[in-house]
């Protein structure tokens, strides 16, 4: 049975790290939005339009993502899902499809996140979206660790 793997957590905590490394371990196909949506649109974080095209990019992501499901190879999604709201629908697709599911949560600090932002930003790495470190702080009250209810179906990796 093929499973769909979701990255969980914010900017900077290792999750496009953990989805290559993923990637390799299950020979899965990887979906990391920024590095689709950087080569579509550039760095256009303070674009009005910047989310509605990061939906989209995501949006057609799954798409890719339920065919290749349906074929019988692994996925791992690097979307962030931020809110047990997508977390549960991500859950319910994968379900759909006949697929397992598998989150892999990765809990840093705010501390660690910043000193990441810092040196990510200095660097760019290529399909890195700059992120001001104003972003991150308004990112991080939304954010939702994953409940306990969704941690039957977790990894959970702390970052330090």
């Amino acid at each position: 049975m093929t499973t769909l793997h979701l990255t969980v957590g914010l900017p900077c905590s290792g999750k496009t790290t953990l989805a290559r490394q993923l990637e390799e371990r299950y020979s899965a196909l990887r979906l990391t939005p920024d590095e689709w949506h950087t080569r579509l649109y550039g760095q256009d974080i303070n674009d009005v339009n910047h989310e509605k095209r990061h939906d989209l990019v995501e949006s057609m992501l799954w798409e890719v993502a339920a065919r290749v499901l349906v074929l019988g190879v692994d996925v791992i999604l690097d979307f962030g899902c931020w809110v047990h709201s997508q977390r549960d629908s991500m859950r319910f697709r994968a379900s759909q499809l006949g697929a397992d599911f598998k989150i892999h949560f990765l809990d840093a600090s705010d501390e660690v996140l910043l000193a990441r932002l810092a040196e990510r930003n200095a660097q760019l790495p290529k399909g890195a979206v700059y992120i001001p470190e104003s972003k991150l702080k308004e990112w991080a009250t939304i954010f939702e660790p994953p409940f306990p209810e969704e941690l039957e179906y977790s990894c959970i990796y702390h970052q330090s």
